[in-house]
């Protein structure tokens, strides 16, 4: 079949000054950085140019690797790539009905394989998610079959060393971003925490032992969507969910739906979002909840309404959050809802108003949350002073704007995260307009040398 050269791909490769090899070279050390086996050669790279069509993960890279050489937000859909890309079969996803299934999926999903899976779409279609989040909530327990005759046997010592394992990956994540302990956590989890889901346990130790596996499988969802492989942490969260049940645990159940609502969000898909907040707070009530995860809960749902422009359904969940957070101190909360402290919701809060196009508030929350964020969250600080450049932006003050924006990326220069980025290139998709500016120049100048760092 005769193909038409790839105009808009040529012109931006010539653009950045790139050849095939560095762009192939650029595009493997992003794709390694997430965890990501691509292996784009240049030969592969002159397909494309001839007019070859291209699969979505390999044009998310693509599209963030342009995006940092030329220092403004380039998307997937300006590569000219689109238009013959090449077809992918993505594996049906379903809520597991027995465990069996679900520990089989998980193994599945550890292997180096799935690596391949497209990492800028979500891998569970409407129908499917809802029909998963209605088989969580009128599930009753699975309970743990104690005391079976094999030749393992798992002890609450294995439980601390994995509950141990996951935090301080969760602290790498909040540190450096997904990218930096994905891969190696994934591992951990296929050699260390499954086997032992299938060994012999007490009835207290297999409770312990599916909780903290649920958490962790929570943890490494998390990371993929940090990375921007969408698709498997749609599959990661959706098996979490999934591992609750076993226990019950109706509470980390709810702020796995409140994950996913907040990847939804993220993509644009504001009805879903909405849609999987509200369950998270529907699905968990009767159950031992507290007020913190609560407003966890609220302040998600906030979110998506805010940015569907839902004024006056955002403003009621930003309430409730408040509400609920102010009875936080009165219970004891689980380590995995430790970070969800004031900081984090004034950030949450930050982002509505922004997204509500609120100048005032937004500019006050985004102060307050900057403020009082504590730096061992450095991605979540690096957002919320991207929020706070958003929100001086709003108020029309681009020096303190780019000032603010300049501080984010130097301070965050080495975190592995797509999200971290995608904030950045938004934000310069907003300053655009002031392209001759000496200062938005200068700050195009920074993003591009800091992107061009992690490269090295």
């Amino acid at each position: 079949m005769n193909r038409e050269p790839n105009a808009q791909l040529i012109s931006l490769m010539a653009e950045a000054e790139v050849s095939n090899k560095g762009l192939a070279k650029r595009m493997r050390d992003l794709a390694q950085q997430r965890g990501i086996d691509l292996g784009t050669t240049h030969v592969a790279v002159q397909r494309w140019r001839d007019g070859a069509g291209i699969r979505s993960q390999a044009a998310g890279v693509m599209a963030n690797v342009f995006s940092a050489k030329l220092g403004r937000r380039i998307a997937p859909g300006d590569l000219g790539l689109f238009g013959q890309a090449e077809a992918s079969t993505p594996q049906p996803v379903a809520y597991p009905a027995a465990l069996s299934e679900a520990l089989a999926v998980l193994d599945g999903l550890t292997g180096d394989q799935l690596q391949s899976a497209s990492s800028s779409e979500l891998a569970i279609t409407d129908t499917d998610l809802s029909a998963a989040v209605l088989s969580w909530m009128i599930a009753r327990p699975d309970g743990v079959q104690a005391d079976r005759p094999t030749p393992q046997r798992a002890s609450m010592r294995d439980v601390h060393a994995i509950r141990t394992a996951t935090e301080m990956f969760m602290r790498l994540d909040f540190l450096y971003g997904g990218g930096h302990g994905h891969k190696a956590l994934r591992h951990y989890f296929r050699d260390d925490v499954l086997p032992l889901l299938n060994a012999s346990y007490t009835e207290r130790v297999g409770h312990a032992l599916f909780t903290v596996a649920a958490e962790t499988a929570e943890v490494i969802g998390w990371m993929a969507y940090d990375i921007g492989n969408h698709a498997l942490a749609n599959r990661y969260l959706l098996s979490a969910l999934r591992l609750t049940q076993v226990t019950g645990d109706r509470m980390f159940g709810a702020s796995i739906l409140a994950n996913l609502s907040h990847q939804a969000n993220y993509l644009g898909h504001t009805s879903r979002a909405a849609q999987l907040a509200r369950s998270a707070v529907e699905g968990a009530k009767g159950s031992s909840a507290t007020p913190r995860a609560k407003a966890m809960y609220a302040a998600h749902e906030a979110r998506a309404l805010s940015s569907a422009h839902d004024l006056t359904g955002a403003s009621r969940a930003m309430n409730e959050a408040e509400r609920h957070f102010e009875k936080a101190d009165a219970a004891e909360d689980p380590e995995w809802l430790a970070y969800f402290n004031e900081a984090e919701l004034i950030g949450e809060f930050s982002h509505c108003f922004r997204d509500l196009k609120r100048p005032v508030e937004s500019l006050r929350f985004a102060k307050q949350a900057v403020a009082k964020t504590d730096p061992q969250y450095a991605r979540t600080l690096g957002f919320c002073r991207i929020v706070l450049a958003q929100s001086h932006l709003l108020n029309g003050d681009l020096d303190s704007a780019i000032g603010t924006a300049s501080q984010a990326v130097e301070e965050g220069e080495s975190l592995q995260s797509a999200r971290f980025l995608r904030y950045v290139t938004d934000f310069q998709g907003e300053i655009s307009t002031y392209a001759g500016v000496p200062v938005v120049t200068r700050f195009n100048e920074q993003v591009a040398e800091a992107v061009a760092s992690l490269d090295e």
